[in-house]
């Protein structure tokens, strides 16, 4: 018999428990503290109730706990000696059918992660969405595992401890995150077109205009048509566009002409991009498109609409890869698209006016995507958190205050290439060793603000020998702060550090500046929603820095804009293949999109 969240919340404390004492392996002791902190107006708020008293709990309670979790595929799995929930988990991960060379492979990985750790490898098998990870995915996370740091390990197996308790209560309650594993699906859909020869190599990649491209912007188009969107074409610049229209729409026109009327006719303006980096995750980007789009099929199929408009836009262009012309897609909506980058070439030599016509684009329509500020009520993004700050407070949304000043420099250095055996380590130009300087520079430099940060993620050494000592270095800086004056300050410090730093080596540099980007607060108004929102699904609200770029600085350039967040796994890794976030944490962005919605238009219908 399923159980209800009144049930939890009325029972007796002990009778309560017991409900309860499945969700954490051995451990009634967890549901037993959070319980005291009844009634919970949701299973999200209960989960975090439950973690929080983990997390309280000390590091021994914590290695208690893990210790209390049977290792994968082990011997109380072979002797049938596993709680019915173990058995179900590892059962559903194929676990339970082992050849003998994967048994005994697993087998060795737990002998060294306990050799190593101390305490047994815990991995919520049922994986993001709930029905089971391949065993190909458990052993490569068992063998990436192996070389955490150990109080890393610990609070990774934690995390998994939690994924694992909250399966464990959707079943308990017979509850379903439908919508959020339609969208998960959805992500899945969309990866499967990716560039060659990254998708022979199982890798994402889409960059601008590419084949993989454009079939990302035609699958979008015909499942925003399939959502129930009143309309959905790609425009000039590859964008796909939808909308849903307002429940005073009559299919060509609005109807009445009264201020109240006018004003209900706005839109609100939503989406995120489609592109990729190199070898990078599903949903950064992605989830954004998609969120509005599952709630837009909710309000359909209910035959529902709101007092004003919804635009959902998936921008074809938010990373940069493939020219140097970041947010070039949402630039066109704010009028700041720059005709100079339709003359940029790629790596390949095809100029970005050329790849557009091969697309079917004309350059000379872009002007025309510029969007009119007062037909919007704004602009709102949804976003995976690309950080590991809510992944390690356990908490499945965070709402952005500001989105962070940014700038970023390609560099060189330029020294002599000498004989590395002839050329003593007092009279040597090393280009090399001045970038290295630099980086150690930015590094201590950035962490002196505290929440600024600095990143050399590109070092190069030209026609580099292992016999000769670097005569030219190129490099990338990107530099980051919460405010423009923070990160001007910054730069500055960079820029005296690199001038000391070649004077004292005898080397010249040159830094050009290929991007710059102001802090982009949040309009408060929109930002009180999105808190309201989080409150209602019984969460706390965690505001936060974005230190991403995101198309929402753009658009801040026009309109009122802020931003949700939502947890990422695996530490929250982003630009990376490992990036990964749960059905159950897709489903709550949604819930908190559409209580973003329903609010708007009960403000709107009481103006």
């Amino acid at each position: 018999m399923l159980l209800t969240l009144q049930q939890i919340n009325t029972a007796p404390l002990e009778e309560a428990t017991a409900l309860l004492a499945s969700l954490y392996e051995h451990s009634p002791w967890i549901p037993a503290a959070a319980l005291k902190q009844r009634p919970f107006v949701s299973m999200a708020q209960l989960q975090l109730a439950l973690a929080q008293v983990v997390t309280h709990a000390g590091v021994q309670a914590q290695l208690a706990l893990i210790r209390a979790h049977p290792e994968l595929a082990g011997k109380a799995m072979i002797d049938k000696n596993l709680t019915a929930e173990s058995t179900n988990e590892q059962s559903t991960a194929g676990l339970t059918q082992c050849t003998p060379d994967e048994f005994a492979h697993i087998h060795q990985l737990n002998r060294d992660y306990n050799a190593r750790f101390g305490f047994p490898f815990v991995l919520a098998v049922r994986g993001p969405r709930g029905t089971g990870l391949t065993k190909a995915d458990i052993m490569a996370t068992f063998a990436r595992r192996l070389r955490g740091h150990p109080d890393f390990e610990r609070q990774e197996c934690l995390r998994n401890i939690h994924r694992i308790a909250e399966i464990r209560l959707f079943d308990l309650l017979g509850s379903v995150p439908t919508a959020g594993n339609e969208v998960w699906d959805w992500h899945e859909e969309l990866a499967q077109y990716s560039e060659p020869p990254f998708a022979q190599a199982g890798q994402l990649t889409v960059t601008y205009l590419t084949d993989a491209h454009r079939a990302c912007a035609a699958h979008l188009q015909r499942q925003m048509l399939a959502c129930g969107f009143d309309s959905a074409h790609i425009d000039a610049v590859g964008n796909v566009v939808a909308c849903y229209e307002s429940d005073s729409w009559t299919g060509n026109k609005h109807q009445g002409h009264s201020t109240k009327a006018l004003k209900n006719s706005r839109k609100l303006l939503t989406g995120s991009h489609f592109d990729t980096v190199r070898n990078g995750g599903k949903y950064d980007g992605r989830l954004g498109i998609y969120v509005p789009m599952a709630m837009v099929q909710s309000l359909h199929a209910a035959g529902k609409r709101l007092p004003f408009a919804l635009e959902v836009v998936a921008f074809a262009e938010e990373e940069g890869q493939r020219y140097k012309a970041t947010f070039l897609a949402s630039s066109a909506l704010t009028g700041l698209f720059q005709d100079a980058w339709l003359e940029q070439t790629d790596a390949d030599g095809i100029r970005m006016r050329d790849a557009m016509l091969h697309a079917g684009h004309n350059p000379a329509d872009i002007p025309a995507l510029k969007r009119d500020p007062q037909d919007y009520l704004g602009f709102v993004e949804v976003h995976i958190e690309q950080g590991p700050v809510l992944n390690a407070m356990n908490l499945p949304l965070g709402v952005v205050t500001s989105i962070n000043a940014s700038v970023r420099f390609q560099g060189e250095i330029i020294g002599m290439a000498s004989h590395a055996g002839t050329t003593p380590m007092g009279q040597r130009r090393d280009a090399a060793a001045a970038v290295a300087e630099l980086l150690l520079f930015v590094e201590g430099r950035a962490a002196q603000d505290g929440d600024s940060v600095g990143t050399v993620g590109i070092l190069s050494v030209p026609a580099g020998s292992i016999n000769v000592v670097p005569g030219r270095c190129q490099f990338s800086l990107d530099l980051r702060a919460p405010s423009d004056a923070q990160r001007d300050r910054l730069v500055n410090d960079v820029q005296a550090a690199l001038h000391t730093i070649c004077q004292r080596r005898g080397v010249q540099s040159t830094l050009t500046e290929t991007m710059r980007a102001s802090a982009a607060p949040s309009d408060p108004a929109l930002q009180a929603r999105w808190e309201a929102a989080v409150a209602q699904l019984g969460l706390p609200v965690h505001r936060m820095a974005s230190g991403a770029g995101h198309d929402a600085m753009q658009l801040h350039t026009v309109m009122p804009q802020a931003m949700l967040f939502v947890r990422g796994q695996n530490s929250g890794i982003s630009h990376n293949p490992l990036e990964s976030t749960t059905s159950v944490d897709m489903q709550l962005a949604i819930d908190a999109f559409t209580r973003f919605t329903e609010d708007l238009a009960n403000d709107l219908a009481t103006d």
